[in-house]
C-alpha cells in the first residue's frame, strides 16, 4: 500500500448519547481508490460527516498527509484537498451551471486557474458544457451528480469522497459515472473513497475496501482478494 494520505484512528461519532460510529480507523493511500461499504445506518455517512469537519467526534483523530484536521473547520479542510460529494448531487438550483461549478473554486489556493480548471471539468462532462447558463434545477438527476464532481474538482483535490455516488440514478448513468471516476483517478492520481452498498460494483472498481457494521470497521482488504463468503458474513454480521 502506498503512503496514507488520509488516516482515521478510533474514531468515535454520536448523536447524543447513541454512538453511530464506534472506534473506526481505516487508510487511503495516494492515488488509491478506497470502498467504504455496509448497511444503511452503518455509519458511514457518519464518519465522513465527521471527517470533514461537519460533526465533531466524541474521541479519535484524522490526518490529511501529516495535517491533525480533527477539529478544522470545513472550509479550511477542503483548502488542504480533501472534498466531499455529498449524497443526491446537491446544488443550487437557482444558479446556473457553471455558477454551480465556479463555487467550487472559492480557495484562495485555486482561484488563480479556476477558469482550467472549468475546462477540465467540461472535457470530462461535455454534457455541462452544453447547459452551461442553465439553472441546475433544471437537469436530470444524473446530470447533477456531475455538477457535483464538477464542483468538487475546482478545488483541485487530492482526495475525492463520493457518498452513495449511485444512489437513484439509473444503471447506464451510473456505468457512466463510474467510468468518470476511474478517468479522474488515473489521469490526476486523485485519491477516491466510495461509500456504496452496492458491494460488487464498490469491488469492482476499488483497490481495497473497508466494511462496516453498526459503527465499527468489521472487515478489510484487497478488494481482489476477498471472498464472498466472507464478505457476505461481515456486511450482514452473520
Amino acid at each position: 500500500m502506498s503512503e496514507p494520505l488520509l488516516r482515521i484512528e478510533d474514531l468515535c461519532v454520536g448523536y447524543g448519547d447513541f454512538i453511530a460510529v464506534n472506534g473506526a480507523s481505516m487508510q487511503v493511500g495516494e492515488g488509491q481508490i478506497v470502498s467504504l461499504i455496509g448497511l444503511n445506518g452503518a455509519g458511514k455517512t457518519t464518519l465522513t460527516s465527521a471527517v470533514m469537519g461537519l460533526q465533531k467526534p466524541f474521541s479519535g483523530k484524522v490526518f490529511f498527509g501529516a495535517d491533525d484536521i480533527t477539529a478544522m473547520h470545513t472550509d479550511k479542510i477542503v483548502s488542504k484537498g480533501l472534498t466531499l460529494i455529498p449524497q443526491g448531487g446537491r446544488c443550487f438550483n437557482r444558479m446556473s451551471v457553471q455558477d454551480n461549478l465556479l463555487m467550487g473554486s472559492f480557495p484562495r489556493s485555486v482561484r488563480r486557474d479556476a477558469r482550467e480548471r472549468l475546462e477540465r471539468v467540461y472535457e470530462l462532462f461535455p454534457v455541462l458544457k452544453e447547459k452551461m447558463r442553465d439553472p441546475a434545477g433544471s437537469l436530470s438527476g444524473g446530470q447533477r451528480q456531475m455538477v457535483a464532481i464538477g464542483r468538487a474538482l475546482m478545488a483541485r483535490p487530492k482526495c475525492l469522497i463520493f457518498d452513495e455516488i449511485s444512489l437513484g440514478l439509473s444503471p447506464a448513468v451510473i456505468k457512466d459515472i463510474y467510468h468518470r471516476i476511474r478517468m479522474i483517478n488515473e489521469s490526476d492520481k486523485t485519491a477516491i473513497i466510495l461509500i456504496e452498498q452496492d458491494t460488487r460494483r464498490a469491488l469492482k472498481t476499488s483497490d481495497s475496501f473497508f466494511v462496516m457494521l453498526k459503527g465499527r470497521i468489521v472487515l478489510s482488504g484487497k478488494s481482489a482478494e476477498v471472498d464472498e463468503k466472507t464478505l457476505k458474513e461481515a456486511y450482514f454480521g452473520i
